[in-house]
């Protein structure tokens, strides 16, 4: 019989959808992991994988409805949850959300690969009724990418 852990901590935060909002997003989070008690590891790569797709979701992404860009992190024991919500693809863009292949002397086009490799789970969920879209990674968990 499995055991289920109940979710120790959560925490959303409605930030807005422009790039000066990234860094204060990154200090709350970091200060709630910490608080929290997660191991500092996965403080480090939740604060990167955050960083990450909330600069994917202000770049690629347009508001939500509300007019922000939504960063929520739920705690469980020594694991953790990121998921960052922005209101769908810019015009134009393409609703596929997945890792590039990009060259070695890319500057951009790195952050889901980044996110992949820090991940044991990431996944994204489209929101048609409300035009939403969710992008979210588990860390600190068991790995498939990484030696124990």
């Amino acid at each position: 019989m499995a055991s289920v852990t109940a979710v120790r901590t959560e925490r959303e935060w409605a930030l807005p959808h422009a790039p000066a909002a990234v860094p204060r997003a990154r200090e709350e989070l970091v200060g709630l992991l910490t608080d929290s008690g997660v191991p500092e590891e996965t403080v480090v790569e939740a604060e990167l994988a955050a960083s990450e797709l909330l600069g994917n979701a202000i770049v690629h992404g347009r508001p939500t409805p509300s007019g922000s860009v939504l960063l929520r992190a739920r705690v469980r024991d020594r694991a953790v949850e990121v998921a960052v919500t922005d209101g769908g693809p810019a015009a134009g863009g393409s609703p596929d959300i997945r890792p590039r292949n990009t060259s070695v002397v890319a500057t951009r086009g790195r952050g889901l690969r980044i996110v992949r490799s820090l991940a044991h789970e990431w996944g994204v969920l489209v929101d048609a009724e409300e035009g939403c879209t969710t992008v979210w990674a588990a860390l600190g968990g068991p790995s498939r990418r990484r030696a124990l």
